[in-house]
């Protein structure tokens, strides 16, 4: 870091946002043409899914090229204290996008399950709706049996949903110590404990892709399975994506720290690892309660 506290770099020009561009408009057009050919044989299906993974891959690339100029540029004492704040505050905004993001999500589970489900069971004087749309329909969730007559079984809390929540949250405290001991500038215990949390993070996303296939070949519930089999693989699927993402982000970190990048006053990247792993450990607790438990 650099000993000039109002110095602010600013670095040269970038290729890097364009490349980011091109890897969300290939993510978007791959995920769209993708969903248009679901439950098709056709080529379309195939050209998203091509698409869809050229995106990933080209985001990839973009991130793992971006982050590494910064780290460079970390290393080579070109940052101020100044640019240190900004770095916290725009983890911090990062995180509440994200916060935002799974909001509505649970705004849309609440929606269905409070106002939609009642008012279609007749509640706000609303008598007739349901014996229109809907003959035979009863309020209750979650729902396991859509119009179109397609039953599933609600997945149960206890099993693998409760062994993710126990994981994730000694994921947490592995992870806490691991932070301490870096403070502590004690590199062992810092290594030990970081693997740990990968390790973990491994196992949950080993037991949610078990969980998974139980729900699509022996219970039935699919993303066809109505507006419970909706809420249940998007709000799950997301989380998902982010344990993916975040196991990723500790995994770099490790790499790091083997080339001894961090300090015990100097380590803002392993903080921002580790308030995304909070974070993420947080949603799945609403999740847990929310979703399979209630």
């Amino acid at each position: 870091m650099s000993d000039k506290p109002n110095a602010y770099y600013v670095p040269a020009q970038s290729h890097w946002p364009i490349v980011g561009a091109v890897a969300l408009f290939l993510l978007a057009v791959g995920a769209g043409v993708t969903v248009q050919h679901v439950g098709t044989d056709g080529a379309g299906g195939v050209i998203g899914k091509v698409i869809l993974f050229a995106g990933f891959f080209v985001l990839l690339y973009m991130l793992a090229g971006w982050f590494s100029n910064v780290v460079s540029e970390s290393l080579a004492g070109l940052y101020s204290a100044q640019i240190a704040r900004s770095f916290r505050q725009g983890m911090s905004w990062f995180i509440f996008s994200e916060v935002m993001f799974f909001g509505a999500f649970f705004g849309a589970l609440f929606y269905a399950r409070m106002v939609a489900v009642p008012w279609l069971g007749g509640a706000s004087n609303n008598a007739m709706t349901h014996e229109v749309l809907w003959p035979g329909f009863e309020a209750v969730w979650p729902l396991l049996t859509t119009p179109g007559g397609i039953t599933t079984e609600a997945m149960p809390w206890a099993g693998i949903p409760l062994k993710n929540t126990i994981i994730l949250l000694t994921s947490s405290i592995t992870l806490h110590m691991a932070h301490l001991s870096l403070e502590r500038n004690r590199r062992m215990a810092l290594v030990v404990w970081l693997e740990i949390t990968i390790i973990l993070a491994g196992f949950f996303l080993y037991f949610q892709a078990v969980e998974y296939l139980h729900a699509y070949h022996e219970m039935g519930l699919t993303l066809q399975s109505g507006v419970y089999g909706n809420t249940f693989f998007l709000l799950t699927g997301f989380h998902g994506l982010h344990v993916c993402l975040g196991t990723l982000f500790l995994a770099v970190l490790l790499a790091r720290i083997a080339k001894d990048h961090f300090t015990p006053k100097d380590h803002f990247a392993f903080q921002a690892g580790s308030w995304y792993w909070h974070f993420v450990d947080v949603v799945w607790l609403c999740l847990f309660v929310f979703v399979y438990v209630l």
